[in-house]
């Protein structure tokens, strides 16, 4: 498996600011290991920061708007059926239609930084047919904050950019607080609101 996973960043390499749009997009591999080793690759010098960091942001959001529109024109019986092969977990989408039953449509911007919830809600933001439009900025404007971070810390660690499950843990925890808790405050001033 660590032969395919090498080979995978190989390619991705090569293809650089592509590589890292496309390895986003692809999501076989967990987007902060793709960043990290986009974050790597600038500190080599083989791509610039800012190229990496738009085509982290555009190949997360072209990940999450085909999740929108697996959502919209195929339902939550396609899912069900065929999720698994997307890598797509049917707990996963239960907890990510919950989330966006309860907390609406600006659930889209919080959830991208709670794993597990992250990559799934986009699906039920698609069976509600919340406009493409409003679900497009909320998803652009969580992968700004994400890809930065983790381009920033695969610069960092260098040549240990693998490790970078265990080192963004003290970053992750407070983001993953501060998400819930806009979350609950959303909720809050929705449900008072109305």
């Amino acid at each position: 498996m660590e032969e395919i996973i090498a080979s995978i960043f190989e390619i991705l390499s090569q293809l650089g600011y592509a590589g890292i749009a496309l390895g986003l997009m692809v999501e076989v591999i967990p987007s902060e290991i793709v960043l990290s080793y986009g974050g790597f690759l600038v500190s080599t010098g083989d791509i610039h920061f800012t190229g990496a960091l738009f085509a982290g942001i555009a190949g997360g959001t072209l990940a999450q708007l085909f999740l929108y529109w697996l959502g919209a024109y195929g339902g939550r019986p396609v899912l069900d059926k065929y999720g698994k092969y997307l890598l797509i977990q049917k707990k996963h989408l239960d907890a990510s239609e919950k989330w966006f039953e309860k907390y609406g449509t600006g659930v889209i911007f919080t959830a991208r930084f709670i794993p597990v919830i992250r990559h799934a809600i986009s699906i039920p933001a698609g069976i509600a047919k919340m406009p493409l439009s409003v679900f497009t900025v909320y998803t652009i404007a969580a992968m700004v904050p994400w890809t930065v971070l983790f381009l920033l810390l695969g610069m960092e660690l260098g040549d240990h950019w693998r490790d970078i499950k265990e080192y963004a843990k003290p970053f992750i925890l407070p983001i993953i607080v501060i998400a819930m808790g806009s979350g609950v405050f959303y909720f809050f001033y929705k449900t008072r609101k109305s």
